[in-house]
């Protein structure tokens, strides 16, 4: 009775997110990423979903937690002085690639947990000067408490003003200065090995009018630790946003257009429903009433057994070839945030239609998973590794706007090919895709650009293959190896990574201003030297590499012969090697 087990199905799934969309609660703060065995030694250090690419266990020898720029100092001098490797860590360490990972067992964790003070607020100048472990979310309030906003920020206020800047973090926009948040970075103080002389420490105050600053803005950690930064911002406005659906026909040649018609546009693109969700967001006159607020239904709290039943559910489809299901599911999920507006509501507390209307700290990020109240873990954000809940990939990648209707077209092909391919990603809402600005940060965006932000299922075993594996590779390769795209710094699978350095042009002089800053390299780890093409790729080949994002597969034994998964060229673009299902080999 195939109709009516669909039918249970999106019941199931109904339910399910009735839940996640209702039960609200105050949620388990995220856990720390750095354990230790003893008085801040003996120490792992991980990410905020768990886990890296490479399901490395990182460890250190201890960390330090210093409250003040002296602190701070005096933690790199020491670390200099014996010849240690150190790396800088956020309290919430959402970057998934292992940026924050020291070569070794002897190496020095440098939190900024403790460096979370606002240090001045300008309102003449319209600047604020913060500690590098301010949150977005600290900056978005401190800001509006003085009549001030950032312009443009990432989605999730859940980051550092140090981690955004190491990453290249970035909201949606190609106007003004673009979305990159370093783009509003008008002075930073770093502290980087020194010579003995120096006191083993170096301190520098960085801005417009150095050369280096360039360097520091996006610099993955490698040339010491942020202190301060400072932030230029504008007056406090008022926005409009108002989402329309659209089949995705012509999203190719909308695109280009579309982000260039809108200062905050955004596109969702769900390929295998043949949708666009187009969001329609401008300033508008403070006079214009509205008191909106955006509270994303994804970054709630949610009850952790809602969490563990979902997951259970799409492991199951896994399991058992369920593409129906996943399709069903995916359905549910876009219509439940169509009808709830994604969280947007008029104000604050039901949303009663478009437009929403509010000022620019209600409507430019939310998270409020991140809301702390110790539960035993009742509640949590989606991806807390403590509970069973969201596990995934995420393949996010910028391509010049001149390419992006190719790259549109090239995914519109592959799914025409298989229609319920890319139903999985319509679980994790789509592909997000945001509008970056070129940027003259050496290792910021080379060119105006269209961010693709594609979260997917995971497995907890390694070595098991998802449904339709291939074309989520063939799309990714598809993108860094047809069209040349730029991979973010803070997400991806390694395979994203290798080679990326020689796409940007500058990456010389970056690297000369990391010789200056650290001349023992004692900032850098094996990944950030392969990273930045100083040693070898970040290609890991083993048995069921590719599975992973490890590698590019080359051998069946890269994919999972004994499960059917052979290593194959694409099915449209031929260069590529994807692990591929078939009856036989």
């Amino acid at each position: 009775m195939p109709n009516q087990n669909a039918f249970l199905r999106r019941l199931f799934w109904l339910k399910c997110f009735f839940l996640l969309v209702i039960c609200q609660a105050v949620c388990s703060p995220p856990g720390d990423p750095i354990t230790c065995t003893s008085a801040n030694r003996n120490c792992t250090i991980s990410n905020s979903y768990g886990v890296f690419p490479d399901r490395a266990v990182c460890r250190a020898a201890n960390v330090v937690y210093p409250t003040t720029e002296e602190e701070l100092v005096a933690a790199v001098a020491e670390a200099t002085a014996g010849r240690r490797k150190m790396k800088a860590v956020t309290r919430f360490s959402h970057t998934i690639p292992k940026l924050v990972c020291p070569d070794g067992q002897d190496g020095v964790l440098i939190s900024t947990k403790y460096l979370n003070r606002t240090l001045e607020v300008d309102a003449s100048a319209m600047t604020m000067k913060v500690e590098s472990g301010v949150s977005l979310r600290q900056v978005i309030g401190e800001a509006a408490r003085a009549g001030l906003a950032l312009p443009y920020a990432p989605y999730w206020w859940g980051l550092t003003v140090g981690g955004m800047l190491g990453t290249g973090a970035h909201g949606s926009s190609l106007w003004g200065n673009g979305s990159s948040v370093h783009d509003h970075v008008v002075e930073i103080r770093i502290v980087s090995p020194g010579a003995a002389p120096e006191g083993y420490a170096k301190v520098r105050t960085l801005d417009n009018t150095d050369p280096d600053f360039n360097a520091a803005k996006v610099s993955l950690g490698v040339l010491g630790v942020i202190s301060q930064i400072t932030l230029k911002l504008e007056p406090m406005f008022k926005r409009s946003i108002t989402y329309v659906t659209k089949n995705d026909s012509d999203l190719g040649d909308q695109v280009v257009a579309f982000g260039k018609q809108h200062e905050f546009a955004d596109i969702t693109w769900y390929p295998s429903q043949q949708k666009a969700l187009y969001r329609v967001d401008d300033r508008v006159s403070s006079n214009i009433s509205g008191n909106g607020l955006n509270d994303f239904i994804g970054f709630r709290s949610t009850l952790s057994l809602t969490l563990a039943v979902i997951r259970t559910t799409e492991e199951l489809q896994e399991s058992t070839g369920d593409t129906n299901g996943k399709c069903n599911s995916g359905n549910v999920v876009t219509s439940t945030l169509a009808i709830k507006a994604n969280g947007l509501t008029n104000n604050g507390i039901v949303f009663t239609g478009y437009p929403v209307i509010g000022y620019q700290n209600r409507l430019q990020a939310s998270g409020t998973c991140l809301d702390s109240l110790e539960d035993l873990h009742a509640t949590a954000c989606a991806w807390d590794p403590r509970v069973k809940g969201e596990f995934f990939h995420q393949t996010t990648f910028s391509i010049g706007l001149s390419a992006a209707k190719s790259l549109i077209r090239d995914v519109q092909m592959l799914v025409n090919l298989q229609p319920k391919a890319l139903c999985g990603l319509e679980l994790y809402n789509g592909i997000l895709m945001r509008y970056v600005k070129a940027s003259a940060a050496y290792l910021g965006k080379q060119e105006d650009a269209l961010d693709f932000d594609i979260t997917y299922y995971r497995s907890k075993d390694p070595l098991q293959p998802r449904l339709y594996e291939d074309v989520l590779e063939e799309v990714e390769q598809l993108a860094l190896f047809k069209y040349g795209a730029l991979p973010h710094w803070g997400k991806n699978r390694n395979l994203a990574f290798d080679g990326a350095i020689r796409k940007y042009k500058n990456a010389g002089e970056f690297l000369k201003v990391k010789q200056a800053y650290d001349p023992l390299g004692l900032f850098s780890s094996e990944w950030t030297d392969q990273v930045l093409g100083l040693k070898g790729g970040v290609s890991i080949v083993r048995d069921g590499c590719a599975l992973e994002g490890l590698c590019v597969c080359s051998e069946d034994v890269h994919c999972a012969p004994k499960k059917g998964y052979y290593c194959r060229p694409g099915k449209i673009y031929k260069d590529a090697r994807v692990c591929t299902r078939l009856s036989s080999p």
